[in-house]
């Protein structure tokens, strides 16, 4: 126990699952991953897209710092149940100014600067709990000190002076705070606590979950309303086979062989996984679902509105490459997330990815709905390839055969 009883603070212990409340948590980025969905699809132009890359980071690293919290204090106990309910409700404010994030709309509250300030106050709760749980313990309390010199005056400062300018100034001002945020966590020190191995694996694997569900999400919502029809059904369909495959993807084997290196880790070495492998390798896979979801949203529209498309239109431009890119993306993202703990590649995926990028011309020259279901065969050929040549290490991984 650290702290009074009346700042009470319990330490997550080594056997710990994710609470309840975590989960609860991760329904506001449910919610703001579907706003950046919206706001790329919206006008899918280079310069928006860029908006909406930069909004997504920005909530992936107020998630993350939450991720590493519940690792070292029970986010449902004391103190930090409270501080987790603030922190949700100003994170839910920063999702819903997501449309005004870069620029105002006409009436009610300045957007950019709401968003700026929602983001400053959920990492400031954040930082008082860290601080508080940091108490007892002389090296974790200098790592955050560390983190929060230079995290806290990047990222959330330049967020807030960028809200004030527009353009290409504020543009640039949201990557100056992006990356400097994530450069000084990177170069801050590896004296870091990992609680519980488990805990933490689970927790990003929800997160991967949570993603997976928005896509499904955005592609029932793209065609909401509309009749139901067989182009409609088979797109639905093969979308939801495509989120499945990317999870198959992570959960068969990868998660668990990294969860398994992760576990026998310690010290130093342990902080670095739970960092790089965790923290900065599952950003990318979550912007590939993200781009996934707006390809499969514009696909559905282009089945389903037969007043502006037919079923022999090409899905062109970012929404094409949003749709292989981003799965492109999530594969080299789960290569990276292998790699660095296990220090083993297979060669399946990084081939699969070459193959889709190659395809793209191809999907391209293609109504929407087959270049949809090719990309969907390709992720079927590939899991079933890696499902029969590695049988024997996934019944390793899987069941300790």
């Amino acid at each position: 126990m650290i702290g009074s009883k009346r700042v009470r603070l319990i330490p997550v212990a080594e056997d710990a699952s994710v609470t309840q409340l975590e989960l609860f948590f991760d329904l506001v980025l449910v919610f703001a991953f579907t706003m950046v969905t919206d706001l790329a699809a919206e006008d899918p132009s280079a310069v928006n897209v860029l908006r909406a890359f930069l909004v997504l980071a920005v909530m992936w690293w107020l998630w993350i710092a939450y991720s590493w919290l519940g690792n070292v204090v029970r986010a449902d106990e004391g103190f930090t149940r409270v501080a987790m309910f603030a922190a949700m409700g100003a994170a839910f404010i920063a999702a819903l100014a997501v449309p005004e994030a870069f620029h105002d709309l006409p009436g009610g509250w300045y957007g950019p600067l709401v968003f700026a300030i929602a983001y400053l106050a959920v990492r400031l709760v954040h930082l008082t709990v860290f601080w508080l749980a940091s108490a007892e313990d002389a090296q974790l309390r200098g790592q955050v000190a560390r983190w929060a010199l230079g995290s806290i005056s990047i990222g959330t400062t330049l967020l807030v002076v960028a809200a004030l300018t527009s353009g290409a100034v504020q543009i640039g001002l949201w990557i100056a705070a992006i990356a400097g945020d994530m450069l000084w966590t990177l170069l801050s020190g590896d004296d870091w606590r990992v609680n519980s191995a488990g805990h933490f694996a689970e927790r990003y694997g929800l997160i991967i979950i949570v993603a997976l569900g928005e896509s499904i999400v955005a592609t029932g919502v793209g065609v909401a309303g509309l009749p139901i029809s067989w182009p409609i059904a088979l797109g639905s369909l093969l979308g939801l086979a495509i989120s499945g495959l990317l999870w198959w993807a992570y959960f068969d084997m990868a998660a668990l062989a990294v969860e398994h290196e992760f576990r026998r880790a310690t010290g130093e070495r342990q902080i670095r996984i739970a960092r790089n492998s965790y923290t900065y390798w599952h950003f990318p896979m979550i912007v590939g679902i993200i781009a996934l979801s707006l390809g499969l949203k514009k696909v559905l529209y282009y089945v389903g509105d037969a007043s502006h498309h037919t079923l022999h239109d090409a899905l062109t431009g970012i929404p094409l490459y949003a749709l292989y890119g981003g799965v492109v993306l999530y594969l080299v993202a789960l290569i990276g997330f292998k790699h660095y703990a296990t220090r083993q590649i297979s060669a399946t995926r990084p081939i699969t990815a070459a193959a889709l990028l190659a395809l793209i011309p191809l999907a391209a020259a293609l109504p929407a709905l087959a270049a949809l279901a090719l990309l969907c065969a390709v992720l079927v050929a590939m899991i079933a390839w890696e499902t029969v040549r590695f049988a024997e290490n996934r019944d390793a991984i899987r069941h300790g055969a």
